[in-house]
């Protein structure tokens, strides 16, 4: 219910006026059947809903239309179990919960959501091409949730909208933490920016299991924290972090890459380097606990290319384990573009066949 509060203005004289009344925000219920009803259901919830309001999802859902997200909201469940929205079988959507800048095909983002404690069931056995969450929306928190059997992307963050338009501006500042996003048929977590807008966002104290491609795969991580995360069960890369630029990336724990094997190269961490702003890989655990596959080599920590000017990284106190394959390489700096590449390259402890690999171009520094 909606209540109802009472300005208060007070003036240099002492006098006290009572000024329009204001609108607080409501918290809007929505219990699910578990019937295909349930879309309709809690789509026009949403649309009746005002800027502020709580959307408070119950029960299972059963979902055979995209939840169109509007901006100024919280989306939240009474818990990982006590909540699950689920697609139907057959209604191959292309996407399970989406931000209503990406529906709508906006030239600009969507206004801040908060998004928390539920789980989004993809229902990959009985459909195909869903990602099951994905956001278009700028200062947004994605928190507490569990993503599992998404057909494409379990999370996507992304600049383009539904039929691909392109944002004007940026879309800054997320958070996302506490989420464990596994059994994805692409990417677990995949940002999608082909120009310049999804940067300064957070990836904290999350799980990525069981990807059919990569675990975190990121086109443009300017200026993005990514640290905590433990990833495994993963056949292409683990963290593939394209354009990085002020990036940290820190403190993860990857257990196993690359189980595709094939004629390529899959990373335990990359980071596609720009000139300027350094970026930092600390502290991270990155480990091959199975033998490697027969084809394909296996980075375990590098540096794939700079993208223009000389790039800046630094690449201390990881910890590198592996299973001592004679296509394993522990560190791994190349150029490949751009004007040069500085590395600060000390205190990594490494157990493969390739301790070190430097290219052409690169210039190892020394720490002061």
């Amino acid at each position: 219910m909606r209540r109802l509060g009472v300005a208060i203005r007070t003036y240099c004289s002492g006098l006290v006026l009572l000024t329009s009344a204001a609108v607080f925000a409501a918290q809007v219920n929505v219990t699910c059947t578990n019937t295909t009803a349930d879309a309709v259901k809690l789509n026009t919830a949403i649309e009746n809903s005002h800027s502020g309001d709580r959307i408070q999802i119950h029960e299972t859902c059963l979902l055979n239309a995209t939840i169109v997200l509007l901006g100024d909201r919280t989306y939240e469940g009474d818990s990982r179990t006590g909540t699950i929205l689920r697609q139907a079988s057959g209604a191959n959507l292309p996407a399970l919960l989406a931000s209503d800048s990406w529906n709508g095909d906006w030239t600009y983002t969507g206004a801040p959501i908060r998004i928390a404690q539920f789980t989004l069931d993809g229902n990959s056995s009985a459909n195909s091409a869903t990602s099951a969450l994905v956001i278009r929306s700028w200062l947004t928190v994605i928190e507490d949730l569990q993503v599992e059997n998404a057909p494409a992307d379990g999370i996507q963050v992304t600049s383009l909208s539904k039929n691909g338009v392109g944002l004007q501006g940026s879309e800054v500042n997320g958070h996302i933490s506490n989420v464990f996003v596994t059994n994805s048929g692409s990417v677990g977590i995949h940002i999608v920016d082909p120009g310049n807008s999804v940067t300064d966002w957070s990836l904290l104290d999350s799980w990525v299991a069981n990807s059919g491609q990569s675990a975190i795969y990121m086109d443009n991580a300017a200026g993005w924290t990514v640290r905590g995360n433990h990833v495994y069960g993963i056949q292409q890369h683990a963290i593939f972090a394209n354009s990085c630029w002020a990036t940290s990336i820190g403190e993860n724990y990857i257990e196993d890459f690359g189980g595709s094997g094939g004629s390529n190269t899959w990373y335990g961490i990359a980071c596609t380097v720009g000139g300027g702003a350094a970026s930092v890989i600390s502290g991270n655990k990155v480990f091959m606990f199975t033998k490697e596959p027969a084809s394909g080599d296996f980075v375990f920590i590098g540096v794939p290319q700079v993208n223009y000017g000389t790039g800046v990284i630094n690449v201390v106190g990881n910890t590198i384990l592996g299973a001592n394959g004679r296509h394993d390489t522990g560190l791994s700096y190349l150029l490949k573009g751009g004007v040069g590449l500085e590395v600060l390259s000390s205190n990594n402890v490494r157990d493969v066949h390739t301790a070190r690999s430097v290219g052409a171009g690169v210039k190892l520094v020394d720490g002061y």
